[in-house]
């Protein structure tokens, strides 16, 4: 029987986002000095306020005030009507020295006995329903709000947008998984007050329909044969929306963390991302487990696949590994049969992680909005400045979990 499924995303503007890429700023920017750097950083923002709170050991001092301000300028809250505002906002830190109970369970004399640096479990998904192995309606919710950012940083064709925004996408899917069609599209966006409300919503739903989504098809024919007559949109369904981002909700790191990840396809064991440093297993092991997934399903393993890593807070070793193919596997062994053979192709200790996926390095301001996963890999140059008024300049590789580099070596071993 023909079912509905439905993914959400939020803007670069929602105040939870905000929260993300201001922690994960601060985490580039000790990466940038000292890369052995341990940050756990957590950041609220509300009305005109920013408050920075968690733990670093780190060999560098930064300028946490001005890289805040930084990234709420880029985002977009420029204007004194938003009632927070790049400049104006107060900023407050509250950050203290990493516990040494803490780092006594990472820190090893052989680096390659790295200890995890928390307990818990990790997850991984690669679908082939897209060409980035995501699930479809995740990788639609988030590209309505690139797509909504470009139109309002364009300030062309739509004047009156402002950073908060949030989308959701149903899809119906046939009775053998495939997606045949988009059932609903909900997108609620913040807005200036420059009408009556009944006016305002008429002309924002009529904008968003007849210009966002046909940027949407254009930008991504390979899923225009989806979009139909039919479609149920939801546009500010509430009524007006001017009141937003961390004025009008409180933003905290973490919120997101579905989001974040596969938009409720597969599973999450409840860690965020943002904010902390790789030898926080619920970081980087959650990159690992997708750079698994996403190779498995690439080398034509599966069709789709869930990988599960648990670690002991202080122990390199994981607990476990555990792959499920939901009986999409194209070889003639069991979940079990694959796991193992798995584990033999990928050393899942955390400082085989951090080397394997190059995770010691500035890479982290880019994954803490539109999701960490399904992201394209490149590589590109970044400059950072000291508080001295010094500057670094690095070239990084982002989102190398997304990198295809071990189909090979899973075709090898599974005889494909």
């Amino acid at each position: 029987m023909a079912y509905l499924f439905t993914s959400e995303s939020v803007s670069e503007g929602h105040p939870d986002k905000v929260a993300d890429q201001i922690s994960d700023a601060l985490i580039d920017n000790f990466m940038a000095f000292d890369p052995t750097s341990k940050v756990a950083c957590e950041t609220l923002v509300t009305t005109g306020q920013v408050i920075l709170a968690g733990e670093v050991k780190s060999n560098t001092y930064l300028d946490v005030q001005q890289i805040a301000r930084e990234v709420i300028r880029k985002i977009g809250y420029t204007k004194s009507e938003y009632m927070f505002e790049a400049d104006s906002c107060g900023v407050l830190s509250a950050i203290h020295e990493q516990s040494s109970d803490i780092n006594q369970g990472v820190e090893r004399a052989n680096p390659e006995d790295q200890g995890a640096g928390d307990q818990g479990m990790m997850f991984g998904y690669a679908t082939n329903e897209t060409e980035n192995y995501m699930p479809l309606a995740l990788d639609l919710s988030h590209a309505l709000l690139i797509e909504l950012a470009n139109l309002r940083r364009e300030n062309n064709e739509i004047k009156y947008l402002r950073p908060d925004a949030k989308s959701q996408v149903t899809l119906e899917y046939s009775d053998d998984n495939k997606p045949v069609r988009i059932d609903a599209i909900v997108i609620s966006t913040q807005h200036d007050d420059f009408a009556a409300e009944a006016e305002m919503l008429a002309k924002i739903k009529s904008d968003l329909i007849s210009i966002l989504i046909p940027r949407i098809k254009a930008k991504y024919p390979q899923y225009a044969h989806l979009f139909n007559d039919n479609i149920t949109y939801h546009i500010n369904p509430t009524g007006k929306f001017v009141i937003g981002g961390p004025h009008g909700d409180t933003g905290l790191t973490g919120r997101k963390i579905i989001v974040d990840t596969y938009g409720g396809k597969g599973a999450h064991g409840g860690g965020a991302f943002s904010g902390k440093d790789p030898s926080k297993v619920d970081r980087s092991a959650a990159y690992a487990t997708r750079h698994i997934a996403k190779n498995l399903v690439a080398a034509g393993l599966c069709d789709e696949v869930l990988v599960q890593v648990s670690y002991a807070i202080g122990v390199a070793k994981p607990t476990s590994i555990n792959v499920v193919t939901y009986g999409s596997a194209k070889v003639n062994m069991t979940d079990g049969e694959i796991s193992k053979k798995v584990e033999s192709i990928f050393d899942m200790r955390p400082y085989f992680i951090e080397q394997r996926l190059k995770l010691r390095n500035p890479i982290y301001s880019e994954t803490a909005a539109y999701g960490h996963m399904g992201r394209e890999p490149k590589t590109v140059t970044k400059t950072f400045a000291a508080p001295g008024g010094s500057q670094k300049t690095v070239e990084v590789e982002l989102f190398t979990w997304e990198k295809l580099d071990y189909v090979d070596k899973v075709k090898a071993a599974f005889g494909i």
